[in-house]
């Protein structure tokens, strides 16, 4: 089908007689163009094809009002709780989303970022995939001054603007919790060390076993990826250990619904014979039998944390140069998989 010529200005113009900059003036609602001429145009404009360019508009300003939203995966209820948060402040405050996803791939993130920064973005937040490791590629952005925003999974080289939670403490009191239901062999189920949620977690379980006097293995660290294969995998190693562990701790409420399926199936019973504590406070966590106790990490109240500084930075409120580490607040929630008393 042949593409129809778009209506510019120029032709409102001269159908109604008038000049260029009056239709552009009234198309912005600007005070020095009576009512009776806006309404004549808004009346002409209604019959045609006409559209507003925005973006032509933003640029003479020196702004795309668009921010760019760099995630590791979209599957996820976490990332789409935090993509829920960061669009309600970006629509509320006018401004687009062009949201790309690493697939968990430097590469892809590193190619995902020099797309972004040549789409003009006013801004950037960013979570970084498991291979991530280094800043480099954000190397244009820093030294143009496009702000960037980093949130979940981070640098944390004192630098940078990062939204996280306190993973060390979470990790810790979801292993104290195992220990106070009177589990001894806990075992801890993980993905990449190298990412910092996940090193901040097992650091907080090594800690909670340290403090309460019960010695690490290094049998009891599981470091898989985050598939459906993994929790599988997970739960066959745990029915292999010899003793078999009276504890999990599992970074992820997916994996932790699979690995208490797989050990279901195969006559272990959840808590009773090993009690199990997720991560994420997902949908999952309350559909599984037994219900999962997990961490609550508030995705929303992130996304719309770190849309709001960013903005703010935009707007000329704030600094993201300055090294500014946000703590968003979560905790345990107990529910029937880690209760073995009463």
């Amino acid at each position: 089908m042949k593409k129809g010529k778009e209506t510019t200005i120029y032709d409102i113009a001269k159908q109604l007689n008038i000049s260029a900059s009056t239709v552009s003036r009234a198309l912005q609602d600007h005070p020095g163009v009576n009512k009776k001429t806006k309404k004549m145009i808004a009346d002409f404009v209604a019959q045609t094809s006409f559209r507003t360019n925005p973006f032509a508009s933003n640029l003479r300003n020196k702004q795309t009002k668009t921010i760019g939203v760099l995630v590791h995966e979209l599957n996820s209820n976490f990332i789409t709780s935090v993509l829920a948060g960061i669009e309600k402040v970006t629509a509320s405050e006018g401004y687009d989303i062009i949201i790309a996803h690493s697939s968990e791939s430097f590469h892809k993130e590193a190619a995902n970022v020099k797309n972004l920064f040549n789409k003009r973005v006013d801004g950037l937040i960013a979570s970084l995939s498991f291979d991530t490791s280094n800043l480099e590629h954000f190397k244009p952005f820093f030294e143009r001054g496009v702000p960037v925003l980093f949130f979940d999974r981070v640098e944390q080289d004192g630098n940078k603007t990062v939204v996280i939670i306190d993973n060390a403490k979470c990790g810790y009191i979801a292993t104290q919790h195992l220990i106070e239901q009177g589990c001894r062999r806990i075992v801890h189920v993980t993905s990449s060390l190298n990412r910092n949620v996940y090193s901040q977690r097992y650091k907080g379980y090594r800690d909670a076993l340290f403090d309460h006097g019960l010695p690490f293995e290094e049998s009891m660290l599981m470091v898989e990826d985050l598939s459906k294969k993994a929790g599988v995998s997970a739960a066959n190693k745990i029915m292999n250990s010899k003793p078999m562990p009276d504890g999990a701790f599992i970074t992820n409420d997916f994996l932790a619904a699979v690995c208490i399926r797989t050990l279901k199936e195969n006559g272990i019973a959840v808590p009773k014979d090993i009690a199990i504590v997720g991560f994420n406070n997902d949908a999952i966590g309350e559909l599984i039998d037994p219900t999962l106790t997990t961490i609550n990490y508030p995705g929303e109240d992130m996304g719309e944390i770190a849309a709001r500084n960013l903005i703010n930075h935009i707007n000329g409120i704030g600094n993201l140069e300055q090294t500014n580490t946000i703590i968003v607040r979560s905790g345990l929630v107990v529910r029937n998989s880690s209760l073995r008393t009463p």
